[in-house]
C-alpha cells in the first residue's frame, strides 16, 4: 500500500526494538540481562489489583466518559492540588490509556505545520517523533553532562521565538536521570510567561527522587493556567501494562483533548480507572519501598560503572536510569551498545536513541535485581577492556 507521506516522519522508541532483539537471542538459548526497558520490575501493589478485581466483578466493563470516570478525575484533581499546591478542578483532568496520548494530543492540539516546539535532547524520543509527525519544527535544547544534564538556559532563551508554540520540559529526566533545580524551573517559567508560550511538563518520574527537592513546573506562580501536566500510574505504581495516564490542563484545552480521545480511543478501561483510584487513595508504603530499593540499585550500578575502563558515570538524582559517558572507548554509542548485547548478553540503549546529543553515552535502566546488575557489570568488563586496549 501507498502510505501517507507523514508516516515517514513518525519515529519509534528504540527500547522496544532492542527488547525484541534481546528476546530473539533468548529464543536462541542466550541468557540476556535486560537493562534496556524503562519498566519497574516490581509487581503492582496488591490493593490496586484487588480494586480492579472488585471492579470487574461489579461490572465495570463498559464504556465510560471519554475524559475519564468522575471518581478518578476527582481523585487526580485532589492529588494534583495536594502535591503541587495549586487549585485543580476535575474538569481540567483528562484520563488516557497510558501517558503517551497526553504528549500526542497536546502536540496535535497546539502545533501546526511550521510551528516550533522546544524540547530536551537527549530526551524521550516520542517528543521529537510527534513534533515531526504533525509538521512542526523540533527545536532541541542540549542537556549537557557538565551542567548535570540541566537545560542550557542561555541557549533556551535564544531559541524561544515568535514561532514557538510549545515548550516541553521533563524532570526527573529520561534518559539522563537529571533533575531541574528550582532556579532552572523558575527561569523557564518566567520566559514562558513573558512570551506567553504554553508548557507541557512531563512529571511521570516525580516520585523517583533520591536527593534534593522536586520542583514542579506546574506549581510555579501562574503557570497552571498555561501548562499541561503529564503524569500517570505506570512508573510510581508499577502499572506499565495497565495503561493509565492523565493530563491536567486548562479546561478549554481539556475539551479539545477529550475530543481527540473520542476520535481515537473512545475511553480508558473503566476497571483500570477504578484501580487508579485505589492507587491514589490507598497505601503508599509499596511506592516508598520501591523507591528506596531503586536508590540502592542506582548506587551499586554507578559505583560499578565507574570502575570499568573507558567509562565515567554521574550519580543521577532521579528516575531509574544512568547515563554513563563512554567516550573513553573512542567508539560510537550504537557500536558499544551492540557489542554489549552480542558479546556480553547485556541489553542497553545507545544514547542516540534519545537524540543526537546522546552520542557518547548509553542509557542503562536499573529496574532489575541487584544480582542481575552485578552480573551485568561483570559481563560488561570484558567488553570495555577489549574496547580500550
Amino acid at each position: 500500500m501507498n502510505v501517507a507521506e507523514r508516516m515517514g516522519r513518525l519515529g519509534t522508541e528504540s527500547a522496544f526494538e532492542v527488547l525484541a532483539r534481546a528476546k530473539a537471542l533468548e529464543r536462541q538459548g542466550r541468557e540476556i540481562v535486560h537493562l534496556e526497558i524503562g519498566e519497574p520490575d516490581f509487581d503492582t501493589p496488591a490493593h490496586i489489583k484487588d480494586a480492579a478485581k472488585r471492579a470487574l466483578d461489579a461490572g465495570a466493563t463498559h464504556y465510560g466518559p471519554s475524559a475519564g470516570l468522575p471518581e478518578l478525575r476527582e481523585a487526580i484533581a485532589k492529588h494534583t492540588a495536594e502535591t503541587r499546591g495549586v487549585p485543580v478542578s476535575p474538569e481540567q483532568v483528562v484520563v488516557t490509556p497510558g501517558a503517551k496520548p497526553i504528549m500526542f494530543f497536546t502536540i496535535m492540539a497546539l502545533v501546526g505545520r511550521g510551528d516550533e516546539v522546544i524540547y530536551p535532547n537527549p530526551g524521550f524520543p516520542i517528543y521529537e517523533s510527534v513534533i515531526n509527525f504533525v509538521g512542526g519544527v523540533p527545536v532541541p535544547i542540549p542537556l549537557r553532562e557538565e551542567s548535570d544534564f540541566g537545560f542550557d538556559l542561555a541557549l533556551f532563551e535564544q531559541r524561544v521565538s515568535s514561532w514557538t508554540k510549545l515548550i516541553i520540559v521533563k524532570s526527573p529526566e529520561n534518559p539522563t536521570g537529571g533533575v531541574l533545580d528550582r532556579g532552572q524551573v523558575e527561569r523557564i517559567a518566567r520566559i514562558a510567561a513573558d512570551r506567553d508560550v504554553p508548557v507541557l511538563t512531563d512529571e511521570i518520574y516525580r516520585q523517583f527522587l533520591y536527593e534534593g527537592e522536586f520542583v514542579s513546573f506546574y506549581a510555579q506562580p501562574g503557570m497552571h493556567a498555561r501548562s499541561i501536566l503529564l503524569d500517570g500510574f505506570s512508573k510510581s505504581y508499577a502499572m506499565t501494562g495497565w495503561r493509565l495516564g492523565y493530563g491536567v490542563m486548562p479546561t478549554d484545552l481539556a475539551e479539545h483533548v477529550t475530543r481527540l480521545m473520542v476520535n481515537s480511543n473512545s475511553c480508558t478501561a473503566s476497571f483500570v480507572q477504578l484501580a487508579g483510584v485505589a492507587a491514589l487513595q490507598g497505601d503508599h508504603a509499596p511506592v516508598t519501598r520501591m523507591v528506596a530499593e531503586f536508590k540502592r540499585r542506582r548506587d551499586l550500578l554507578v559505583d560499578g560503572l565507574n570502575r570499568l575502563p573507558g567509562v565515567t558515570c554521574k550519580r543521577p538524582r532521579g528516575a531509574f536510569y544512568v547515563f554513563p559517558n563512554i567516550t573513553g572507548t573512542r567508539r560510537t554509542s550504537s557500536e558499544v551498545a551492540e557489542r554489549l548485547l552480542q558479546e556480553a548478553g547485556v541489553a542497553v540503549l545507545s544514547g542516540t536513541a534519545f537524540g543526537a546529543h546522546g552520542e557518547g553515552y548509553l542509557r542503562i535502566s536499573y529496574a532489575n535485581s541487584e544480582a542481575n546488575l552485578t552480573k551485568a557489570l561483570e559481563r560488561m568488563r570484558a567488553v570495555f577492556e577489549a574496547l580500550t586496549r
